[in-house]
């Protein structure tokens, strides 16, 4: 079973990317909802992001609020790195389950991990081995990007904090194994996904 290892900045077309890698027969995981589940009531994460941050961080009900934990976080790496050091663990581990069923269903040929961060962290790099193996990279030039996101509703100055927090595309070339530009149209990215599916599983 094949694990690949699917990122790009905002608004590059990475989930437009992972649909497409779907349609053709991969079994994609969605790594930033795993983080949502770790931090979700009863979640790997949750009593640890608790202790260590406190009920300011909680809801009335005493599970984590990310909108909280968002705003404690932001533009703070020390406190961004406590929250990293507790959830990112947990998402391995979860990840690490997942695969290792997927594995021994026998029926799964390719996984793709759909994620954000994977040049700025060690997602999906798993001790048991069954993390990824290949990375793909889905790139296109800021100013394609930058009207993608306003029309998700951001504002041109967030959009740019955005990006601008992310790894570079020179950081993410450098890991890359595949590296699609989405500077085109939908159609077009769909061929090029094509393409590096056609790679990956000849």
């Amino acid at each position: 079973m094949l694990v690949v290892g699917l990122t790009g900045g905002i608004g590059a077309g990475k989930s437009t990317a992972a649909a497409r890698f779907s349609e053709l027969g991969a079994a994609v995981i969605d790594v930033d909802a795993v983080g949502r589940d770790v931090l979700a009531p009863g979640g790997r994460a949750e009593r640890g992001v608790i202790d260590v941050f406190g009920s300011g961080i909680t809801d009335d009900r005493g599970h984590i609020d990310r909108a909280k934990v968002a705003a404690e976080v932001f533009g703070r790496s020390d406190r961004l790195a406590a929250l990293e050091a507790i959830s990112h663990p947990a998402i391995n581990a979860e990840l690490d389950m997942k695969l290792q069923e997927m594995a021994q269903t026998g029926e799964v040929r390719v996984v793709v991990l759909d994620m954000a961060v994977l040049t700025e962290s060690r997602l999906g790099q798993l001790e048991s081995g069954r993390g990824y193996t290949q990375v793909v990279v889905v790139e296109a030039p800021e100013e394609v990007r930058l009207p993608r996101l306003l029309e998700r509703g951001l504002s041109e100055e967030q959009a740019r904090a955005r990006m601008a927090s992310q790894a570079s595309d020179e950081q993410r070339r450098a890991i890359a194994d595949y590296v699609i530009v989405n500077d085109g149209t939908p159609e077009e990215l769909a061929v090029a996904v094509d393409g590096v599916w056609a790679e990956l599983t000849r």
